[in-house]
């Protein structure tokens, strides 16, 4: 389309073709995002326990969010409440972040409240261990195989070399074997 604009103004054609096209194309629709669903176990951990932490510490979700925004992890209030319906995932960031202010340790957010050798938890990656083996695990004090007696395979001196540094590495006493 070319409209003609009056020669007084030292105009002369102007081409709108293009810029109409663009104004009259209608946006795309928005498709509704389906909420994201914490499927594995340690995440519905995670959002059971800040939940049980939270209302245990007497704090809404404004005030935890507040108390992250001062940590320097902002977090919504919208947002908490989505990560405590397990519709929001969790990063390392706001794991430690959210066991700092609610002051607890990174492992009690993401193990259920037990630690029962005759009960069975669920840990993403690893599979059913007892309670106990998960918090020994989590809280850095063995290895999550199944270490065979006299461990021939020297697996929880390997854990301790790696996993830990030297000075919080299991002391054996004298006379043991690993």
């Amino acid at each position: 389309m070319t409209v003609t604009v009056a020669e007084s103004l030292g105009l002369s054609e102007i081409h709108l073709s293009r810029k109409l096209a663009r104004m009259t194309t209608p946006p795309a629709p928005k498709v509704p995002r389906k909420p994201t669903q914490i499927t594995d176990e340690t995440g519905r951990n995670v959002a059971t326990n800040v939940r049980r932490l939270r209302e245990l510490r007497g704090h809404s979700t404004y005030d935890l969010s507040r108390l992250l925004e001062a940590a320097g992890r902002p977090i919504a209030p919208s947002a908490i409440a989505k990560l405590e319906r397990g519709e929001r995932r969790v990063d390392v960031g706001d794991l430690t972040a959210l066991a700092a202010v609610l002051r607890v340790n990174p492992s009690a957010l993401m193990l259920p409240l037990t630690d029962s050798a005759a009960e069975t938890v669920e840990l993403t990656g690893v599979g059913a261990v007892s309670a106990e083996a998960a918090w020994d695990w989590m809280d850095g004090e063995m290895p999550i195989e199944r270490i065979e007696p006299g461990d021939p395979s020297g697996a929880l001196l390997q854990f301790q070399v790696y996993a830990r540094p030297r000075g919080r590495r299991m002391q054996l006493a004298p006379g043991e074997e690993n």
